[in-house]
Formats: structure tokens, C-alpha cells, sequence
């Protein structure tokens, strides 16, 4: 991927050396997180395993939980300090890799906001490690990249990508970059009010509608990732050889059948919150083929 001469976002906010109040290492696996991350409203969509697994990595926190699910900010107001933080060289290129990325996904849907009629509100990415307290809880590394629409942020440990590529088999900076792309499809959908229809619907269904619900925001999230490749590359060229088979890759490797085999050694369809892996790579593909928000209907879409 061709970034290192791309704009840097403002928008990063780095609390690496602020621990976010919760005792714990910086890493974990990130089979179960990647089951059961936040993302979308809520926290993701905040199916009932969500919710599960977010009252065991809070230890019972449900003051937190339901300052989250009402979207009412809970802890310490965001810092603007910077504290000292003791990073590798390796690490400090990968923040300089997030700022980038990140300042693509802002030029590319604030100008598809425009074409739309709509003013984008560009989301903020918070950099930790080991655990944070958003305004959707406190979360762990081990929980893996997830989007808060409490506060409209984006959280990111960076172990996750040594994860990524090593136990996902997953390497290469673009994929990094889907990572991304991916939470912020979240943001784009909480700004297009998608989440909240979702939410509404989730109320009224059962676990098991509420987890396809779930699956279908996920694998939106993931073709409105590949709606930025496109618009992105189109506009400043920032794709190279093999760059898509590693979002590809990475997609294929998160998705629920596969972890769900590695984990348990079993798949449970209804428990699915993400997609397949094959789900997931199909509506990427669409995104990047495509470049448009009509053709990541999810929710409409007869077969997956």
C-alpha cells in the first residue's frame, strides 16, 4: 500500500500510556474478541453475547454498560495530553500507518457525503493498550478493534495487527488498513441512522434474528470498507500488487465459521455475529468492485 506520503489525521488520540484504569496485559488471543467485539451501535450490535462477553471483561461493570448502551459518555473526559509513551521503531511507523489510513477514510467519505447532500462527521481513533474505558464500557486488548457509538470513536491496540499476523496468518499493511476501514463502516453507518433501525429491530426479535441482524451489519461494515479501496485508489492511487488478496485474506480469517472451528473445533451458525468467511470476502469484493454505498444493501440482499 502506498501511504507513507499520505496526509496524517489530527484525529488520533493517544492513550498508550494511560492504561484506562483496568488492570491487564497488552495482548490476548484474539479468537473469542474477534467473535465477540464491539462494533455498530451499541457497540457492535450488542447481541446478547456481546453483552455477555462485555460484563466478563468489565467484571460485572454494568453501571458502565448501561451508560454505553444509552450513549451517555462515563468515565474521564478525553485527554489532549500526550503522555510519555515508550514505543519501538516498529511502532511508531504503525501509528504513523493509522494516521494515514485514517485521513483516507476522511477524505473519501466526506466526499461521499457530499455527493450525497450530507455532512460527514469524522470520527476520532483512540490508540491504548492492554485495556480502555470508552463511552461503551471498559474493554480489553483481547476484545480486539471496535467502534463506540457512544462517543463516536474508534479504539485500537496495535498488538492486535501482530495477531493478525501471526495467529490469522493475516500480514501485510492493507490488510492493517481493512481493519480499519472496517470500524469506520461502522461510524459510516451510525451517521447514515442504519444502527438505530437496526437497534429498534434487535428489540423486538429473538437471539438468534438478532445475531443475522447482526451478521448483516458486519458484512455492510466490511463492503463499505472495500467502497473506500475503491474511491481511495481511484482518487490518490494508493493500492499495489497483492494489496487486495490481504484484505481478502485478513477478511477470510476473522470470519466466524473459521474462528469458531479453531476455537471449538464446531460451528454454530446461529451464533454467528460476523459472517463467514466467505460472506465476509464476497461483500468486501462488492465494495472495491463497485465504489458504491447502493450495493452494500446487506439487509436486502436475499443470499449472502
Amino acid at each position: 500500500m502506498r501511504w507513507r506520503s499520505g496526509r496524517r489525521s489530527d484525529n488520533v488520540e493517544d492513550q498508550r500510556s494511560e492504561g484506562g484504569g483496568v488492570d491487564g496485559g497488552g495482548g490476548g488471543s484474539p479468537l473469542l474478541p474477534i467473535l465477540l467485539r464491539l462494533g455498530g451501535r451499541r457497540g457492535g450490535i450488542w447481541t446478547f453475547v456481546v453483552i455477555a462477553a462485555l460484563m466478563y471483561f468489565t467484571g460485572g461493570d454494568l453501571g458502565g454498560l448501561l451508560n454505553g448502551l444509552t450513549g451517555v459518555q462515563v468515565g474521564p473526559a478525553p485527554s489532549s495530553r500526550q503522555g510519555t509513551v515508550q514505543e519501538t521503531a516498529t511502532e511508531k511507523e504503525l501509528v504513523e500507518f493509522v494516521k494515514v489510513v485514517l485521513a483516507d477514510t476522511e477524505d473519501t467519505w466526506n466526499s461521499q457525503f457530499r455527493n450525497m447532500g450530507r455532512q460527514y462527521q469524522e470520527p476520532r481513533l483512540v490508540l491504548f493498550r492492554g485495556a480502555v474505558r470508552s463511552a461503551c464500557g471498559k474493554a480489553e486488548a483481547a476484545m480486539g478493534p471496535f467502534y463506540c457509538p457512544g462517543d463516536q470513536k474508534v479504539y485500537i491496540d496495535l498488538s492486535f495487527y501482530e495477531d493478525l499476523k501471526k495467529r490469522h496468518n493475516s500480514p501485510g499493511d492493507f490488510a492493517q488498513a481493512y481493519v480499519i476501514a472496517h470500524e469506520i463502516g461502522h461510524h459510516v453507518q451510525n451517521m447514515l441512522g442504519i444502527m438505530g433501525k437496526v437497534e429498534q429491530t434487535m428489540d423486538r426479535v429473538s437471539k438468534v434474528e438478532g445475531n443475522r441482524l447482526s451478521v448483516r451489519q458486519e458484512l455492510q461494515a466490511d463492503c463499505f470498507a472495500g467502497v473506500w479501496a475503491h474511491h481511495a485508489n481511484k482518487a490518490r492511487n494508493i493500492l499495489e500488487q497483492g494489496d487486495i488478496d490481504e484484505a481478502i485474506n485478513a477478511a477470510s480469517a476473522i470470519g466466524d465459521d473459521r474462528l469458531q472451528k479453531q476455537s471449538t473445533g464446531y460451528v454454530a451458525p446461529d451464533s454467528f455475529t460476523h459472517g463467514t468467511s466467505a460472506q465476509r470476502v464476497k461483500w468486501f469484493r462488492i465494495g472495491i468492485e463497485n465504489g458504491s454505498l447502493n450495493s452494500c444493501n446487506t439487509f436486502d440482499a436475499k443470499n449472502l
